[in-house]
Formats: C-alpha cells, sequence, structure tokens
C-alpha cells in the first residue's frame, strides 16, 4: 500500500506528527516497534507527565543552550497555549499548580497517551505495532518510502522521530541513527543526560533518607572557564553510590560529555539558603544565644539533615555532640567551609540505562528549522529528541516534542 505520509515512532513527537498529517486529509501510517505506543511518555515525569511550562519563548529558547535558536520556529508554530488547547480539545485538562510546570489534571501520563490513541483511531491513522524500522528508500536523494520487519512501505513523505538512546528498556535501541549516518547525515556525538551520578565519596551512602531543597551545585574546576560556568540548582537527593534529584538530572546534561575527557570532575554543593561563612557564624552563634544548650550537631540540624550535618562534622574530625565553644578554632573553620561549600567528585554515571534524554543527534545543520525537512533528502522529515536539541528538566523536552513533531507534521 502505498501512503502519503509514514512516521516512524510513536512517541511525543511522532503520536502528534502523524495525528497533524492525517487531519490535514492525508493516508497516514504510524509504525511502532513495541506492541504499544508512547511508551517513554508514559514515564515521562514519574507518570505525571509534565508536558510543558509557561516560560515565554525568548526564555524557553535560552534554556537549551548553543542549539536553542534552532526551536525558534517550532516554538512559535506550537506553543504551550497551543498545546493545552489541543489537548483540550482531545477531552484532557490541563493545570499549572504551580504556576510554571503544565500537567493534565490527572497527573496520570495515561490519561495523555489515551486521548493521542483515540484521536488516531478517530482519524483513521493505520498503526502497525512491532515493526522494527530497517532502512529508507531513497532514489535520486527524494525519499520513496522506508523498510520496517522485513516489509517496503511506500510514501512521498516520511517523518522519523524514534528518539534517542535514553530508557533503552522503553524501545530506544539507536539503530535509526546508523540508518541516517548511512544515507549521508551527520550524527554528533551521542551522550547520556538527566540521570543520576556517581561519586568518589563514599559517606555519601549514609544520608540518602532526606531530600534538600533549592541545592546548587557548581563545577570547581577555576583553570577551566567554560567548565566552571557550569551549575545547577534545584532539590538534591544522596544515593548509596552518589547524588540524583532534579538538581542533578539538569547538571548531568552538562557535564557528561566531561566526563569521557576527565577522570573525574570536581564539583561543590551549595546546601543552605546561607550565603557565605560570616552568615553560617551569625547563625551558629544566634542559635546559641537562644539555647546554649545545643550541640554543634542540633545547631546545624535546623539547616540540614542529622545525617548529612553528621558525615560533614566527620570529615573534618568534628564530634557533632560537642558544643560550639568546645571545638578547636582551626575545626570551625573547616567545618564553617564545608557546611557552605561541600566537595564532591564526580566519577561517573549510569549511562543510557537510566538516562531520560540524549545529548547529541542528527546535526541541525542538517535540517530545515521552518518545517523539519531534512537538508540532504527531500520529503525526509525529523522531530523530537532524535535531534541534536536537549533541554532542562521541567516540561522542556516534551514540548520541544510536540512542537517539532506537529511542525513535521503540517503540508
Amino acid at each position: 500500500m502505498i501512503y502519503d505520509i509514514i512516521v516512524v515512532g510513536a512517541g511525543a513527537s511522532g503520536l502528534i506528527s502523524a495525528i497533524v498529517s492525517a487531519k490535514s486529509g492525508q493516508k497516514t501510517l504510524l509504525i511502532e516497534q513495541l506492541d504499544k505506543i508512547g511508551t517513554k511518555l508514559l514515564a515521562t515525569g514519574g507518570s505525571r507527565c509534565n508536558l510543558s511550562n509557561t516560560l515565554d519563548i525568548e526564555s524557553f529558547i535560552k534554556s537549551f543552550g548553543k542549539n536553542g535558536r534552532f526551536l525558534q520556529d517550532a516554538i512559535k508554530e506550537f506553543n504551550y497555549k497551543d498545546l493545552i488547547k489541543f489537548l483540550n480539545s482531545l477531552g484532557v485538562d490541563t493545570h499549572i499548580p504551580d504556576g510554571f510546570r503544565i500537567f493534565p489534571t490527572t497527573h496520570k501520563s495515561h490519561t495523555v497517551v489515551d486521548a493521542l490513541l483515540r484521536e488516531l483511531k478517530r482519524l483513521n491513522v493505520n498503526i502497525l505495532y512491532n515493526h522494527k524500522f530497517e532502512d529508507l528508500i531513497i532514489e535520486n536523494n527524494i525519499i520513496k518510502g522506508i523498510k520496517a520487519s522485513n516489509k517496503t512501505f511506500l510514501s512521498s513523505k516520511v517523518i522519523v522521530a524514534t528518539g534517542g538512546l535514553g530508557y533503552k528498556n522503553l524501545g530506544a535501541t539507536g539503530e535509526s541513527f546508523d540508518i541516517l549516518k548511512k544515507h549521508n547525515h551527520t550524527i554528533t556525538s551521542l551522550y547520556p543526560a538527566m540521570m543520576p551520578l556517581i561519586t568518589e565519596q563514599i559517606w555519601v551512602k549514609n544520608c540518602t533518607a532526606n531530600t534538600i531543597a533549592k541545592v546548587t551545585i557548581k563545577v570547581d574546576l577555576p583553570k577551566i572557564k567554560k567548565l566552571n560556568k557550569i551549575k545547577a540548582t534545584g532539590d538534591l537527593i544522596f544515593t548509596k553510590d552518589g547524588i540524583r534529584g532534579p538538581v542533578v538530572l539538569d547538571f548531568a546534561r552538562e557535564i557528561t560529555p566531561y566526563l569521557d575527557k576527565y577522570e573525574k570532575v570536581p564539583i561543590k554543593l551549595h546546601l543552605t539558603n546561607l550565603k557565605n561563612e560570616d552568615n553560617l557564624i551569625v547563625f551558629i552563634k544566634k542559635t546559641i544565644m537562644d539555647n546554649p544548650k545545643l550541640s554543634i550537631g542540633e545547631i546545624l540540624e535546623k539547616l540540614l539533615p542529622i545525617s548529612v550535618i553528621r558525615e560533614l562534622c566527620n570529615l573534618v574530625e568534628i564530634d557533632s555532640t560537642l558544643k560550639y565553644k568546645e571545638i578547636e578554632g582551626y575545626k570551625k573553620d573547616k567545618l564553617h567551609k564545608i557546611i557552605i561549600s561541600t566537595p564532591l567528585d564526580i566519577i561517573g554515571h549510569k549511562g543510557f540505562k537510566n538516562a531520560m534524554i540524549t545529548r547529541g543527534g542528527i546535526s541541525t545543520k542538517e535540517i530545515d528549522p521552518k518545517t523539519m525537512q531534512s537538508k540532504i533528502i527531500k520529503n525526509l522529515y525529523f522531530c523530537g529528541e532524535i535531534i541534536d536539541i536537549d533541554g532542562p528538566c521541567g516540561g522542556y523536552n516534551l514540548q520541544w516534542a510536540f512542537s517539532s513533531g506537529y511542525l513535521s507534521g503540517k503540508l
């Protein structure tokens, strides 16, 4: 059978791309290698589905870094307001509980996936499950169709939305990159992003019970200016072998490329809301004035979980049960420093198995940002994570998936 449009990949970008294509009256085929659609979308935001956020277009674009400008046309064509209207038209109500992040009111990702599937069926999109994408059919640099699971499917327009390498158990194989590379597309270096990080220090395993809010992480390599500018702020959780949490997810996408170059990347954690050591000293002395009987551990517990305080005290050889006045002066100085700026060394990560997204992909230089069409192969289009675009936590990547899918699906 010959189709007007073939969409390869039933993730967020592929789903909306197929819907937009079918709405314009095109006979549309959606190819998926798994036995269901939207598997990664179902896992998004801990299955709560953080769809997007309310940033203005310019700020949204800047959040994506060096390739951010490439998003401009897609985001202008289909921004978060358009996404809300689109989902509402499918019966999915949304809300913005914190004034920034957009969720379905159910806070359940299957609400969104179910609605998209109903719309695909209403529009008579042909969905083929358990079909593995094997190759493109190209003649004279013009797309003619695809090969999947030893079958040939013909079409004058193909949209590749097969995603990156993150969450391999959800269908990310990366074979599409090899196929596209074979057909002269450039694939930039691929790195896992948004995942826990492994530290050299083992004391972190004793601090796993609590979430610490509004932690700032910075790279501590003063001599390398490019690296030393990397920082992130958000909630942090210590793990049995490192750190995780929203702040780590954002931070990881910036430093994973450098872990290939350096044996380890030293970082500093700003764990409290105090700006500097002087502020900490004032806090300690004021707390002592209010209650002279408190130990240093009990004082600092007002700032951080006691498990963290004990470990930091151990690092500077202080008994946390001592009163502040009983601690030697040079040890007090060490304590002040380590509380305000806690050093760690990042030595690794959990790889693509635990990565939410991929950093890298098809070079944006080879894609027309106004249409998402390949500049190398006519009538071949791309959308979503397969492109060398990745953003921070907070709905950025899903919005990009929806926006690029919408744009690629248009006639």
